[in-house]
């Protein structure tokens, strides 16, 4: 059976590379699966979690944008930032979250570019809470 060469990196590092079965990612539009022999493909990402299959392995990351390439079974992931869910802290993450969810509150009438930055950092932090939360019920470990 075919597989992906994927790869994600973000402005500081390659976050994971290695032959997958399926990759499933958010895109602007949704949510994409891209399987072995997939149409070419190119999309803007935006704030969630990425879930790759290899073998029977699920693999969850955390991505806050950035945009997808997908051609000749290579999906290569430009990322703002990517982390692993077993990288995830996810007490930081909340911190994070409330952080900018104040910082959302006190924007209130500023630019329209200053708030889209804050929403944006309130995505990004609900996605790394959520993949993390996810992961961890996964693994049977208890969530709060």
């Amino acid at each position: 059976m075919n597989k992906i060469h994927f790869k994600i990196v973000t402005p500081e590092k390659t976050v994971y590379e290695n032959e997958v079965d399926q990759a499933t990612l958010p895109v602007s539009d949704g949510e994409v699966t891209i399987l072995p022999n997939h149409r070419s493909y190119i999309a803007s990402l935006k704030a969630g979690e990425i879930m790759l299959k290899k073998d029977k392995e699920e693999i969850a990351m955390a991505v806050s944008g950035g945009f997808i390439e997908f051609d000749q079974n290579n999906l290569v992931v430009l990322a703002d930032t990517a982390e692993r869910a077993e990288e995830i802290d996810e007490k930081r993450a909340e911190e994070a979250r409330l952080k900018a969810e104040e910082l959302k509150k006190q924007k209130v009438g500023v630019d329209e570019t200053d708030f889209a930055r804050v929403a944006a950092a309130v995505d990004k932090e609900m996605a790394r809470i959520k993949v993390a939360r996810k992961h961890r019920s996964r693994k049977g470990m208890r969530v709060d």
